[in-house]
Parts: structure tokens; sequence; C-alpha cells
């Protein structure tokens, strides 16, 4: 659409004007809390930015979160305070006030021994740690071996249904361009969920590939950042890097990139056709973005308790098993090379689910 230079002019200052009314409300925002009315300073922020799309939003609310946080001596709310101001660092990497509030309540909360999120506290790598066993005794005793990540506290709006556009060349050389529903499975696997979430509403997954495929068994993709099975990371922190557990974001020696999430493989959900699961590496707890579709004539159950199954394809497995036919170099006798990407481009236009929000800091409302 091309707009005349009077539109043009109206949509600039229609543009500025938003933005000094935000600068207004930030400020207005900072004074309250300067004032000590922490609650009130939420509540403005909330009304004037309702998405948190602004990093200076996400860290007014964080150092007001941690303004209660402090007065209730509450760590639920330093851990909130915590991913609102990891959350304005993530919008506003350069911001050195956010880096400064970020890095000043994670000290303040290591001083108080209170970690960053409340799940790795009870297990690492399956095993419970002290704190978990103190925090389940006298309800479990043998069953404390077996547990996972379950203080794990998600969103109460979590997505119930994702759908994938996906385009491609069967193996008749017909092209296709077509949309698979799954029904997500946020009781029984709540991080993954997220996790998909977060990815799809950030746009990680649009025109991405899926870069593995092997007939009679699954088609893999999710690796926006290379593209090749070697790339991509958690679309947030949730207290593993690299698969080991860590009591803060800032111990990732690799930052973000390094973010991966808790295995949720015990949750009963078994890898029957037409089934989402998630990739990762042979190690626990190392899933990032990359996840995988069981086609119609696949029952890989050998990955049962290892790999995070976290939903149902509703409509258009079809699609997944004409995807898992096409033509790659290991279906090929003749062509030498050892591997399963596909010819032609199988691509993951776009991922949108049905719920959940773009806002991680309105969770804590």
């Amino acid at each position: 659409m091309i707009f005349d230079s009077e539109t043009q002019n109206h949509m600039l200052v229609g543009f500025i004007m938003a933005e000094e009314d935000m600068s207004k409300t930030w400020e207005k925002a900072e004074k309250m809390l300067a004032k000590g009315n922490a609650t009130g300073c939420l509540d403005l922020l909330r009304e004037a930015d309702p998405s948190g799309k602004s990093g200076t939003t996400l860290r007014i609310a964080g150092e007001a979160t941690w303004a209660i946080a402090r007065k209730k001596d509450s760590k639920a709310e330093y851990r909130k305070a915590a991913s609102l101001l990891r959350d304005s660092v993530k919008q506003s990497p350069r911001n050195k006030a956010s880096n400064s509030a970020y890095n000043e309540l994670l000290n303040e909360m290591q001083d108080k021994r209170i970690k960053e999120t409340a799940f790795p506290r009870l297990v690492n790598d399956g095993t419970p740690t002290l704190a978990g066993i103190g925090a389940l005794i006298g309800a479990i005793t043998v069953a404390l071996l077996v547990v996972k990540a379950a203080t794990y506290a998600p969103p109460t709006d979590l997505p119930t249904e994702a759908k994938m556009r996906i385009t491609w060349t069967d193996a008749d050389g017909l092209f296709n361009d077509e949309v698979i529903t799954i029904d997500l499975a946020p009781q029984s696997a709540p991080i993954h969920v997220e996790n998909l979430h977060l990815h799809a509403v950030d746009g990680n997954y649009d025109n991405t590939q899926f870069h593995r495929i092997i007939d009679g068994f699954m088609i893999q993709g999710g690796d926006f950042e290379r593209g090749d099975g070697t790339g991509g990371y958690a679309a947030d922190w949730y207290g593993y890097c690299d698969g080991q557990a860590m009591d803060s974001s800032l111990d990732c020696g690799g930052g973000k990139t390094s973010y991966t999430i808790p295995d949720e493989a015990d949750n009963g959900l078994l890898h029957t056709p037409c089934t989402i699961s998630m990739a990762k590496t042979a190690n626990p707890h190392t899933g990032g973005s990359q996840f995988f579709l069981i086609p119609e004539d696949s029952t890989p159950s050998h990955l049962d308790g290892v790999h995070t199954v976290f939903g149902d394809v509703a409509d258009g497995c079809e699609h997944i098993t004409s995807i898992s036919e096409v033509q790659t170099p290991n279906k090929n006798p003749s062509d030498p090379q050892n591997s399963d990407e596909p010819y032609n481009p199988v691509t993951l236009v776009s991922v949108t689910t049905n719920g959940g929000t773009n806002t991680p800091w309105w969770y804590f409302w």
C-alpha cells in the first residue's frame, strides 16, 4: 500500500506523539515507584503498554516487582522481577539501565540464596537435590528418584493448538502448500508448549527448513539459527544451559544461545503416529527449538521416555506422510551423499498458536 505525502506526515506525527506519550508514562511510573507506590506503577504500565513490547516498560515493571519482593520478602516476587528484567535485557541488549538492574537483582538474589527459577531447585538431571528432598519429604520417598522439573509454574493461558503452514514438492513433483493443525498438551508438557509458542510469536520458525527427513520415521525442523540441525536454542530461560542445570542465566557461557529446556519425557505421552516431539542431542535437557513430526506409518517407540511428546496432529497428518516420502540423497542409491536433507526445500512458512501471549511480563499480574 502506498500513502501520499500528507498521509505519511500524519502517520509520522502520530508515531512521534505516541512515543512522547510513552516517555511521559515511563517518567510518571518511575516517580510513582520512587515514592513507594510500586503497585500503582505496575497498574500504570499495564494500562499504557499492555503488550509489553518496550524494554523500558519491562525494566520499570521489573524494578517495581523487585520493590514488592523486598517488601514481602517473597521468593516468587523476586523471580518475577528477574524474569521481567531478563526480558528487558532481551528486548534492549545494550541498554545500560536494564543490564545494571538485572545484574544487581541477581546479586541480591544470590545473597539471599534465591535461584532465578524455581524448578531446578528440585532436580539435577533427574536426581532430586537437597532442596527438592526438603520440599517433598513426608509426602514421597522412593518417588523422589524420578521427580522432574515439576515445580515449574507455567502461565495459565498456554495455547492448546498450533497451526503450521508448510510448502514442499512431493515425490510426484507436485508443489504443495498446506496447513497442519496440532492439538498441544499444555497440561502434560507445559514447558515445551510454552517454548514452541514463544518461538512462534517471535517469528523464529518463519520460513525455516525441514532439514532432516526420513521416510517411515519422521520429519525434523525448527533450526532457525543455522538451518542444518546444529542450531537453535530455547525461547526463554528455563534453568538449563546446554543441558546443565544452572542457578542463573548469567552462568550460561554462551548467553541465550546456550538456553535449553528440561525434559518432560516422562509425561505418559507416546511416540505414536501423528504426534509432535522435541528434538535434542543424546544428552538430557538439551532441547532448544527443533522438533519432529511423526507420519502415519511410523511408531518410534524407542524414543518414549527419552524425547518429549507435546502434541497430536489433529488435521493434516497425511501431509506429514507426504513430506516424509520426498526424495533425499539417502533414498537415492546413485547419490554418494550421506544426507537426509531433501533435494527440494520443505519450508515451514509459519507457526501460529491459539492462546498465550507475547507479553511475558503480564504472566505476573
